[in-house]
């Protein structure tokens, strides 16, 4: 029996942030797993933060969350004139934002808040309504606010919701002053300083001609699916360095085109809520359906794609579009996108992140040593911009009905061009540098022989028995290694659609003779490992990154291999891990069997 939420209870008006983000992760409350990943965060702040210098204050979360209801009016239809009482979701948005603050100056922490979310759920009005707070009440000497958008009239639309709430309000109507009628084109508010604040719409649909660029206190971005590139956007930080504590809200419904800046913007937000990537600058709420969720046929479902469903829309209003979608081929894509969440032109992560998380640990290198454990491997090499990635995999149980696995991953990468492609990539290759987690190699490609050195010694240490590498670069790197007398048991496993034949045993069943290597199957053991959590993966937040990029090309019989150029990001070691998986099972059979016959005749000696 699931219990509902009592969202009057004294706990939330307490702290009504933290009230819902216990009853996400306690499942009260339904929601997408990028939402539940940002509850969760919020919960392991108010236990971590303090170590990192950031300070929950909930008073300060709960003034703004009231100021929306004193002072502001909804507008249109059924809600025209009605306090902005935030939905708790929303309460949980905006008291995010304004609560989180750095202990050591008091300053909000947030400065990037990106929120995506199905059509009619209220981003707009909540938008506004955060403008009007820092135009109005934040105390920002001559605030600057904009709605931005990559053209005006799009600007407008969020400006406009931001102006018939002052024109409902009895509290602002007489103290914001309108310029422009129909349309109003800015409003504007004389703080106790003297100053004049404002707020108004702005577009880059022309560049400034050398006039000194904007310089906000908040820039608030809606529809970003629609901004062709970053210009807007990146023209309204540029003007956050005149600020103290500056914010950027960015509200999207999905989009479809993989290359944009809204997906960028996702991918990044989904990063940081999951804590794959640590940013404590950016706050993100990102509404998506489970896998597996049938938005077609499962009314159950929707409510994590329309956070607001019973609130702002009805589920009569849903059904209607789902029967739409159902009836009309033609605009199952548009609505799957604008209600459901979907990134109608993307492919998802190939591994399930809860999954994953279940088999990441610590693995004991000296134990695997000690307890003798047969070890293989897979060697992914690059040279350039990609990581050299190499992972050991252990057989801790090697029985033919149950494999168990431990591995670690070591990673190379030239220096020189780190920070470029941290910043490229948006993810902190830097920082993973300097806490241990990868080798950066001076110079802007990866040396050979430095490469040949780093992996004689593990190779010396942990002597596996087989290596799967990929044929490119190998025959260069067993040079490097014979010049330093080194040699690794090499063998070669191919990363397309093709098979290696290893050898053949006779005494198999026919059709189960040849033993091979290829990627396809190699993918398929790893993913039952992960799966089944017959795996311990050794923390690396590098290869957590990788683990999220996975995404998968499929050839006409149905077989898959890892997609490169269309994953999320590097993929490198997860590249790395399924080779030495499928190394492992490709000779695990018989090494199980040693195993079990040693263990046999062990048990006839006396002790």
């Amino acid at each position: 029996m699931t219990i509902s939420p009592d969202f009057a209870s004294d706990r939330y008006r307490a702290d009504p942030v933290t009230a819902w983000a216990e009853d996400v992760v306690a499942g009260l409350i339904i929601a997408g797993p990028h939402v539940r990943d940002a509850a969760a965060r919020h919960l392991r702040d108010l236990e971590d933060g303090p170590a990192r210098g950031l300070l929950w204050d909930v008073d300060a979360a709960k003034n703004v969350i009231g100021w929306f209801a004193r002072n502001l009016r909804l507008n249109g239809g059924q809600f025209e004139g009605k306090p902005f009482i935030l939905h708790p979701s929303q309460a949980f948005r905006v008291g995010s934002l304004f609560g989180w603050k750095r202990a050591a100056t008091g300053l909000r922490r947030f400065r990037r808040f990106y929120d995506e979310e199905g059509k009619g759920n209220g981003k707009s009005p909540m938008l506004g309504g955060i403008g009007l707070y820092l135009m109005i009440a934040d105390g920002e000497a001559r605030a600057e606010v904009y709605s931005a958008a990559a053209n005006k009239d799009q600007a407008r639309i969020l400006f406009a919701d931001a102006v018939a709430m002052v024109e409902q309000s009895p509290r602002l109507s007489s103290r914001v002053e309108m310029q422009g009628q129909n349309p109003v084109w800015q409003m504007s508010y004389r703080g106790k300083d003297g100053g004049k604040r404002y707020f108004k719409p702005i577009a880059n649909e022309a560049k400034s001609g050398g006039k000194s660029g904007p310089r906000p206190h908040a820039a608030l971005c809606d529809e970003v699916h629609e901004h062709p590139n970053r210009d807007t956007i990146d023209l309204l930080e540029r003007g956050f360095k005149f600020r103290l504590q500056p914010l950027l809200c960015m509200a999207t419904n999905s989009g479809s085109d993989r290359k944009s800046i809204c997906w960028e913007e996702h991918q990044h937000g989904v990063r940081v809520a999951s804590g794959i990537v640590e940013d404590d600058t950016t706050f993100a709420f990102v509404c998506s359906l489970d896998d597996g969720d049938d938005w077609e046929n499962d009314p159950s479902c929707w409510v994590k794609a329309n956070p607001l469903l019973g609130a702002t829309i009805t589920e009569e209003w849903l059904a209607a579009q789902v029967e739409q979608a159902k009836k009309m081929p033609g605009k199952r894509n548009g609505i799957a996108r604008l209600h459901f969440c979907e990134w109608t032109q993307a492919q998802k992560a190939a591994i399930k992140r809860e999954s994953w998380l279940k088999c990441v640990g610590k693995v004991d290198l000296d134990e695997m040593i000690e307890r003798g454990y047969p070890c293989y491997g897979g060697l992914d090499l690059s040279q350039t911009r990609d990581f050299t990635a190499l992972t050991l995999v252990w057989l801790i149980d090697p029985t033919r009905d149950a494999e168990r696995f431990a591995s670690h991953t070591w990673f190379w990468t030239p220096k020189d061009t780190l920070a470029d492609r941290a910043a490229v990539d948006q993810t902190p290759y830097d920082l993973w540098e300097r806490q241990g987690f990868l080798e950066a190699i001076p110079g802007e490609r990866l040396k050979y022989a430095w490469l040949a050195d780093a992996i004689a010694r593990i190779n010396a240490r942990f002597a596996p028995q087989a290596i799967g590498c990929d044929q490119y670069g190998l025959e260069r790197l067993q040079e490097h290694m014979t010049d330093i007398g080194a040699t690794i048991p090499a063998e070669i496993h191919p990363q397309g659609f093709q098979k290696r034949v290893l050898e053949k045993d006779p005494k198999a069943p026919e059709g189960q003779q040849e033993i091979y290597l290829w990627m396809p199957d190699s993918i398929n053991k790893l993913e039952a490992a992960i799966s089944e959590e017959r795996i311990l993966i050794d923390h690396n937040p590098l290869l957590d990154s990788m683990a999220a990029s996975v995404v998968y090309a499929e050839n006409r019989t149905g077989h898959r291999m890892f997609d490169k150029p269309n994953a999320y990001g590097r993929i490198d070691g997860m590249v790395s891990k399924a080779m030495g998986v499928g190394m492992a099972l490709c000779r695990a059979p018989k090494e199980a069997e040693k195993k079990r016959l040693n263990s046999y005749f062990k048990s006839l000696v006396p002790t």
